[in-house]
């Protein structure tokens, strides 16, 4: 399909990039949507990647701002890692440029598998914020957390959010709280892998901003309604993103 700008293509953006950004605002999962948006739009894989960032971002940015005002963001804790995140989105978007991805696939689905699973059988889990401080070893590892995940949403990135969310659980927050604090760390990610691909020369800006803005009004509805509703409409969704996550992994490794 070669690419021009007709009103299916615009209607493939816009109404994908809402989808995306509205599921990707609370638990992350939107690129799901939003890369396959891209290519049925006609965008060739490389310039796919690097416009989702674009858009991605603006919807992270959003997302991050709403949970941020509503008291699920501690800025003072997960601050502390925005720079591991940052050094690892920059470090996989350029390893991206060197190694094909493809062989991570299996691995992602195996490790998305045991996070679902987890979650789904530990009913009570998430429902109550129980972190009270940030003990050594637990900071040790969400740093190391982090910094593997920022390195993992520039060279791949399906369940980005998920991975995020999950981590933060483990520390013993609440999802809603988790969902937050997951976002600021996952725009961070977003942020300096963006700027990688502007180096790159790999975006489309008309079609990413197209996206992005349909992105940002996604990403308000998607958050609001989560900060309202809670972990009873943010657990289900968690549950059921990372399940379609599975299930898409498992059948591009069939197809390919």
């Amino acid at each position: 399909m070669e690419w021009e700008w007709t009103w299916e293509v615009i209607l493939i953006i816009v109404a994908g990039g809402f989808l995306a950004a509205f599921v990707d605002s609370v638990v992350g999962g939107g690129g799901l949507i939003s890369v396959p948006a891209l290519l049925a739009a006609g965008l060739p894989p490389h310039l796919a990647l690097g416009t989702n960032k674009l858009a991605g971002t603006m919807s992270s940015l959003t997302s991050t701002i709403a949970f941020f005002r509503s008291g699920n963001v501690d800025l003072r804790m997960s601050g502390k890692f925005v720079p591991f995140t940052a050094v690892g989105a920059v470090a996989g978007t350029l390893l991206l440029q060197l190694v094909p991805s493809d062989w991570l696939r299996p691995l992602v689905v195996v490790m998305l598998l045991l996070v679902t699973l987890y979650t789904l059988f530990r009913s009570d889990w998430g429902k109550v914020n129980t972190l009270k401080a940030l003990s050594r070893k637990g900071w040790i590892v969400m740093a190391a957390a982090a910094l593997l995940l920022g390195g993992y949403d520039g060279f791949f990135g399906p369940g980005t959010g998920s991975f995020l969310i999950f981590a933060f659980l483990l520390l013993g927050m609440d999802f809603v709280k988790a969902a937050g604090n997951a976002k600021l760390l996952n725009f961070t990610s977003n942020l300096f892998a963006l700027v990688t691909f502007m180096f790159l020369g790999s975006i489309t800006y008309g079609v990413g901003l197209l996206m992005g803005a349909a992105m940002v009004l996604g990403s308000l509805v998607g958050s609001r309604i989560a900060i309202k509703q809670g972990a009873k409409y943010v657990r289900p969704l968690f549950i059921g993103v990372s399940a379609l996550l599975i299930a898409r992994q498992i059948w591009t490794i069939a197809a390919g």
